[in-house]
């Protein structure tokens, strides 16, 4: 079966930027739908057409990847409106209340530095502003089932970063 939405792919891994410092690697294949809102349009694009077996080597422009890094997305927030046990790299769907009333509430947000009583939060993708080195192995392609193309995932979404619908 070749590669045609809606349907399921296999896929392992490795992601690098442009100066081959690996980010994320995967050995184990992942499944992700293709048709939906598991993937980048990039690399569905790239994907079409391709049958199980097929490698492909992909360089990303953060147009294509996860955009252009934002400072209107980066915010100051009070330390006291967040958990005692907050850690860099934690991620909130949106703003909890007390923060900026003018931050976008449907983004997921990185803590990237915490003070005695302020939090820095980040809005961007942690990958975003960056061009990308993507090697793509497709293992399998199999026809997505009526519950993966209703819920628009095959359950992974490692190529995307957003809040999770309810």
């Amino acid at each position: 079966m070749k590669v045609t939405p809606p349907c399921v792919v296999s896929l392992t891994w490795k992601l690098a930027d442009t100066l081959g410092e690996v980010l994320d690697e995967c050995d184990e294949p992942v499944e992700f739908l293709v048709g939906g809102h598991d993937l980048l349009a990039s690399i569905e694009q790239a994907l079409q057409g391709r049958q199980p077996g097929e490698r492909l080597d992909l360089h990303l422009e953060p147009k294509d990847a996860f955009g252009d890094f934002d400072d209107r997305l980066i915010f100051l927030e009070p330390r006291s409106a967040f958990p005692r046990e907050l850690q860099v790299g934690m991620a909130f769907e949106g703003l909890p209340p007390g923060c900026s009333a003018d931050a976008p509430r449907d983004r997921l947000y990185f803590v990237s530095d915490i003070y005695p009583d302020h939090v820095v939060l980040d809005g961007n993708h942690p990958l975003a502003g960056m061009a990308l080195r993507l090697s793509l192995h497709l293992h399998e392609v199999r026809e997505a089932t009526a519950d993966e193309v209703g819920r628009g995932s095959a359950g992974t979404g490692f190529f995307q970063v957003r809040p999770v619908e309810p």
